[in-house]
């Protein structure tokens, strides 16, 4: 299988990294993509896709770009870097990238997050630099789902090869059609296993097969029976039983078929498994 949306470069695996990526096979996750969310978070990444050892035991892969959170990063200098870190054989993607209108309303937060207009401006130049990179996207889309919408669907009409994910997609049925229209996949992780959502439950019954990546989003929503500790990849075996589970079909049926559209979106993988 491949985890399609992993923060390895976290610093909550730093003790273990190694034994995690251990575990990780031993569970049958074999290949991993590891997104930026910073300059100096995307460069981690690719030092941790270089440094793997692809066509063996396991394969790292990274994806570059600036959470929408941190938008207020992304100058011209940062775009360059980007396309740098880009070059790198082991990149398969831009990303995270999108937006983010929830942390903003957070009067509470003890950080800086940028603003939605701010947000917008970053997304949309990030689109551009997947174009000229001939890249899929990872879009981080978080109660902001009509102004993601717009701004992809631009992108498109001026890219018709543009393509990505919708990274833990949050949109709901109601976003379904219109994402599926525009070509692009649909990220699936923890949540899926929560008993409470059944909105989500649903749309994975009812969306495309070949549209449905598996995912982690480690070290964060970790899957029952795991939830609130640290997530990993080995973990994604649960989320691909209970996508399993909705759609009826076999464990190796829903391993085969996430693990084909992976390679599909992300062209530059190579998997040992």
């Amino acid at each position: 299988m491949i985890d399609t949306h992993i923060h390895l470069q976290h610093p909550d695996y730093a003790d273990d990294r190694q034994a995690t990526l251990a575990r990780a096979v031993s569970a049958g996750v074999h290949t991993v993509i590891v997104p930026g969310t910073t300059i100096e978070d995307s460069r981690a990444a690719v030092s941790l896709a270089t440094s793997s050892d692809p066509g063996k035991t396991w394969s790292l892969f990274a994806a570059v770009g600036i959470h929408p959170t941190e938008a207020d990063l992304l100058d011209a200098a940062a775009i360059d870097t980007l396309a740098s870190l880009a070059s790198f054989g082991g990149v398969v993607a831009v990303g995270e990238i999108g937006l983010d209108y929830y942390w903003p309303g957070v009067a509470t937060r003890l950080w800086q997050c940028a603003a939605p207009d701010v947000q917008r401006l970053a997304f949309g130049r990030q689109l551009a630099l997947a174009s000229e990179l001939h890249l899929p996207v990872i879009i981080h889309d978080r109660e902001a789902h009509r102004d993601t919408m717009d701004l992809v669907r631009s992108w498109k009409a001026r890219d018709p090869a543009a393509m990505g994910v919708f990274h833990s997609y949050a949109g709901g049925t109601d976003y379904l059609q219109e994402v599926l229209a525009l070509g692009f996949y649909i990220g699936i992780d923890g949540p899926v296993t929560y008993r409470r959502a059944t909105g989500l439950q649903q749309l994975v019954r009812e969306m495309p097969i070949d549209r449905l990546l598996l995912e982690t989003d480690g070290p964060y929503l970790a899957p029952v029976p795991h939830r609130g500790k640290r997530n990993e990849p080995a973990y994604l075996v649960h989320v691909a039983e209970c996508v399993a589970k909705l759609r009826d079909l076999s464990l190796s049926s829903v391993e085969a078929v996430t693990t084909e559209n992976a390679q599909r979106l992300f062209t530059r993988i190579t998997s040992p498994g």
